[in-house]
């Protein structure tokens, strides 16, 4: 990095909790968010685990007209931004009188799609499809509220990378602050939950059907696993140049020090090895440390079969036979899909913070690949001061992203 990038603030919504302070009890006592949906069964659903999350309540918070806009995703995305910008002390003043970028991940929108399409099926009438529905159904529709809301006057750009979403938008906002082109970039991924956006996902037998005991159903790198379970949320970090942070007085959290990226090349749904080994090593090599220096690693780790082994084998290739704690935080939150990128950044932080990594819960029996790796079934109590936070996605897009602490 040209420019020192740093953490300032942060924000979640998710299954395991609706702010900062719950997701890391969730993550300290091993809580599982996911739970058996019968409304999915009942819509002819494979299976019908999915992670719960209520919709935000933000009448007397926000306008009936800016509510209107806003998919189920961006209410996630409000609540998680409006937290990150409180953490990192930025009131609407600041905004109002500063350029502040925005880059979010998100790469669906299906449920207002949906929505409209039936209306206009039934009532043969596209006026009564609504004003919002345009706003609401287009990937750039987290982006367009957020910048409209907070009023936001830098880069305003959606990223759509797949699963990878969220760490890309993180590592590109890092790269223009990098090199001068902004000063703070609001970051982060967000998710939809409903039937409609993962219905095609369950249709190629994705999906766990391990209906009996939802909260064991997502076990990364276990022998057993046998499909992921659909996640989401929203997730939003600020990030921003070391010395504009410092000159503001902010709460300066973390560094982000390289962000690795790379293509499979290869086939659209079946990730390789090559591919997640080469996102790893630029990652390691733009950060300038030694390998040693890294104590933990969020795998990107999903709870497929495939998935799961090729990435093992791709961290093996890369730190050998180093004993780095390694655990995917899905096997608590399930796949968070486009906005599991930024989550797992700030579910690494919250144990760096915290000096704790959280269990990779369910994970019984290791499998050839996942043996040679350190995967903790219990909680550790460790003091560590860099992580790494790898995300995959389909059409073989990789990210990687490496933090180091800052008291």
């Amino acid at each position: 990095m040209k420019k020192r990038v740093v953490i300032t603030g942060m924000g979640i919504y998710s299954c395991i909790g609706k702010n900062l302070d719950e997701v890391r009890e969730s993550l300290y006592n091993g809580k599982s968010g996911i739970v058996f949906d019968p409304v999915r069964k009942e819509m002819g659903f494979r299976s019908a685990l999915t992670a719960y999350l209520e919709k935000p309540d933000l009448k007397g918070v926000l306008s009936r007209n800016q509510r209107v806009y806003m998919p189920e995703q961006a209410l996630y995305a409000y609540v998680a931004t409006a937290e990150a910008l409180k953490n990192a002390k930025i009131d609407q003043d600041y905004l109002d009188s500063h350029v502040v970028g925005l880059m979010y991940g998100n790469d669906s929108s299906a449920d207002p799609v949906v929505k409209a399409v039936d209306t206009m099926r039934a009532k043969k009438d596209t006026t009564l499809v609504g004003s919002g529905a345009i706003f609401q159904s287009m990937n750039s529709t987290v982006t367009m509220n957020l910048s409209c809301i907070f009023k936001l006057r830098g880069i305003n750009l959606t990223v759509s990378g797949a699963c990878a979403s969220g760490s890309h938008a993180i590592g590109l906002g890092a790269l223009l602050i990098s090199n001068g082109l902004q000063d703070m970039v609001v970051c982060g991924g967000a998710q939809e939950v409903n039937p409609f956006s993962i219905g095609s996902f369950d249709g190629i037998s994705a999906f766990s059907v391990r209906e009996s005991d939802p909260t064991r159903a997502s076990r990364p790198f276990d022998r057993d696993r046998d499909g992921l379970v659909p996640g989401g949320g929203a997730a939003t970090v600020i990030i921003e140049e070391y010395e504009h942070a410092v000159k503001r007085g902010a709460p300066i959290l973390a560094e982000v020090l390289s962000y690795g990226f790379s293509s499979n090349g290869d086939h659209i749904s079946t990730p390789n090895v090559a591919g997640p080994t080469a996102s790893l090593e630029m990652a390691i090599r733009l950060a300038g440390i030694n390998i040693d220096e890294i104590g933990y690693i969020n795998a990107h780790a999903t709870s497929t079969p495939v998935g799961d082994a090729q990435e093992a084998k791709a961290i093996y290739n890369v730190f050998g036979d180093r004993r780095i704690e390694v655990t995917s935080t899905k096997s608590q939150t399930g796949h968070e899909m486009w906005m599991a990128g930024a989550s797992e950044v700030i579910y690494s932080m919250l144990m760096m913070k915290n000096d704790f990594i959280a269990a990779n819960i369910n994970f019984e029996n290791p499998d050839e690949d996942s043996a040679k790796l350190l995967i903790p079934d219990k909680r550790i109590e460790k003091k560590f001061n860099t992580f790494l936070s790898n995300s995959f996605g389909f059409g073989g897009t990789n990210a990687t992203l490496i933090v180091r602490n800052i008291d």
